[in-house]
């Protein structure tokens, strides 16, 4: 009897050393898992700042009064880590600027006055960006009889004939240049008490000739950015001769040993990049139902208005 209950002892003995065995097999700790690899996109690394980070941009003051600059030089400086001096003047002077060293990169819209500065060798890069277009500008009451009117030339001659108040940047700006050009063609003299300069730039201009109720031709973006606050119509647009085209260019290193050679090209890269193209060909859209700008990099001028 004895015998037997040791034997009983024993084995249960046995049984609960194996069931522990496997008890403990199944509550083993499982192999922690590889920690993530840290991410190594460019997107996530810092922007480092350039040795020479100031850039001075010599531009028309379209860019800036239409709002396009606001947009496009904080992206520009966030991804590059430049920062950028914008100076807007007139095309005419942002182009003796460049033409004279004391700006790094332009952009104007006066094709004919630039492409001396090219052939002369004071810039370089020079390319395409954008244009839109001039339209004719004035009160609703249309003194000149205008909107009915099938050419710019027409209208010109028009406001002339009536003396009606015609206000004018007289700045030498891209603008100016086409408006004159415009009193050129027709051989019409642009004087007498009616035609009013303000030297200001496309912003003021408009203003005061929405207070003295008189015409302007203006680009059409920097018309719709402030077309809330004037009271002005469209009178005449849509001729091929009123493209607007827009460049971007470097001045010359070569030339001018100061300039800052770097940033200039990494600005006009920046403007001819595919995704700042889609940003231009964009903008203005939610806030006016139509784009301020067409992107035309990599175009020729030939094709635009195609």
């Amino acid at each position: 009897m004895k015998k037997r209950n040791l034997f009983f002892k024993e084995t249960c003995l046995a049984l609960l050393m194996v069931f522990a065995l496997m008890l403990s097999g199944c509550t083993s700790t499982p192999e922690a898992e590889p920690a993530p690899e840290p991410e190594t996109e460019q997107a996530n690394q810092e922007v480092t700042t350039p040795e020479n980070p100031d850039i001075i941009l010599a531009t028309t003051t379209s860019t800036q009064d239409s709002g396009l600059l606001d947009v496009l030089i904080p992206m520009f400086e966030e991804q590059t880590g430049y920062r950028v001096k914008t100076i807007a003047v007139g095309t005419g002077q942002a182009l003796a600027m460049g033409e004279k060293g004391e700006a790094d990169v332009l952009l104007t819209h006066a094709p004919a006055s630039e492409k001396p500065l090219v052939e002369s060798g004071a810039v370089t890069n020079y390319q395409l960006v954008m244009h839109n277009d001039f339209i004719l500008v004035g009160p609703s009451s249309d003194p000149a009889k205008v909107k009915d009117l099938k050419s710019v030339a027409d209208a010109f001659k028009a406001i002339s004939e009536t003396s009606s108040i015609f206000v004018s940047r007289g700045d030498d700006s891209g603008t100016d240049k086409k408006e004159k050009g415009i009193w050129k063609d027709i051989n019409i003299p642009n004087e007498g008490s009616w035609y009013q300069e303000t030297g200001q730039g496309m912003g003021q201009t408009l203003n005061i000739a929405s207070q003295k109720e008189g015409y302007t031709l203006t680009d059409r973006a920097t018309f719709l950015a402030q077309k809330d606050n004037l009271q002005l119509e469209i009178a005449v647009q849509g001729e091929k001769s009123l493209l607007n085209i827009y460049h971007v260019m470097q001045v010359n290193e070569e030339k001018f040993p100061k300039v800052n050679a770097d940033g200039a090209k990494a600005f006009v890269e920046f403007m001819i990049d595919s995704k700042t193209q889609d940003i231009i060909g964009e903008f203005g859209m939610d806030e006016y139902g139509e784009p301020l700008f067409f992107k035309d990099a990599g175009k020729s001028e030939e094709e635009i208005g195609k």
